[in-house]
């Protein structure tokens, strides 16, 4: 697709920490997309490896490439919103420092959204282990999600969407707050509750990554999580009971596949 003067401009953030292994096939993935009028704003969470060095190396190789750094570590959040501010489009797109994009990622996307003028584009999900093995299986999605239908299971991936800035900026959980929670799967459900459109393109156009530790990692306070994220959205009693089911038994059906 060769860019044109009236094509939009989609910043994608990509925050990194201690992110060396990955980070030069993560945002290769994302400068050789088919879409081109994109900027790459990577944001370095104050790295004790070569995450900031290798960035600004990738700086010089293509003028679409930004390079921040925290002075402190913030976390992934607030350095998602802090790159959010420094974006100069009015679509925006993540991607974590290890996943990966097919090309025509944001190609596809675009397409859709011209087509349907949803709010939040999201794509299916393809997975990979840390040695980038892939695992024989597809998180599929459907065409439109409802908010109902999402706080049974969060089918949105992170690194998979596409929205407004400023509608990341408005729904983002960025204030402060007393517990832990799904901070990405709290903003699709805040916007959805609002009113707003997501739309699907039932594809793997993204490779999340798994590790060995993403695998087995602490599913009781993963639940909690969760569970913090319906309390934060304001469900009562009887619904979190009823969707945090939902989300068990969604996950565990999930992570079935990830065995070997």
């Amino acid at each position: 697709m060769s860019k044109r003067e009236d094509a939009i401009l989609v910043s994608v953030i990509l925050p990194v920490y201690n992110g060396e292994a990955f980070l030069e096939k993560t945002a290769s993935s994302v400068i050789s997309q088919t879409y081109q009028n994109i900027e790459l704003i990577i944001v370095d969470d104050h790295s004790t490896d070569r995450s900031l060095e290798i960035s600004n190396k990738l700086k010089e190789l293509d003028k679409r490439i930004s390079v921040f750094s925290n002075e402190t570590n913030l976390g992934v959040l607030e350095t998602r919103i802090k790159a959010s501010r420094l974006a100069r489009g009015e679509w925006i797109a993540f991607i974590d420092a290890d996943d990966l994009w097919e090309p025509d990622k944001l190609e596809k996307q675009i397409s859709l959204q011209k087509t349907t003028g949803c709010d939040l584009v999201y794509t299916a999900s393809a997975f990979i282990d840390a040695d980038g093995n892939n695992y024989d299986w597809i998180m599929h999605v459907p065409t439109e999600v409802s908010y109902r239908k999402l706080l049974k299971q969060n089918i949105i991936s992170n690194s998979s969407v596409m929205l407004r800035k400023n509608d990341y900026l408005r729904f983002s959980p960025h204030e402060e707050r007393e517990y832990d929670m799904h901070e990405d799967f709290a903003c699709w459900l805040k916007m959805l509750k609002a009113g707003l459109v997501a739309c699907g393109v039932d594809e793997p156009l993204i490779s999340y990554r798994l590790s060995k530790k993403s695998v087995s990692s602490n599913k009781v306070n993963a639940s909690k999580m969760n569970l913090n994220t319906y309390r934060y959205i304001g469900l009562n009693f009887f619904e979190i009971c009823f969707y945090q089911v939902c989300y068990a038994f969604n996950g565990i059906k999930k992570y079935l596949h990830f065995k070997r």
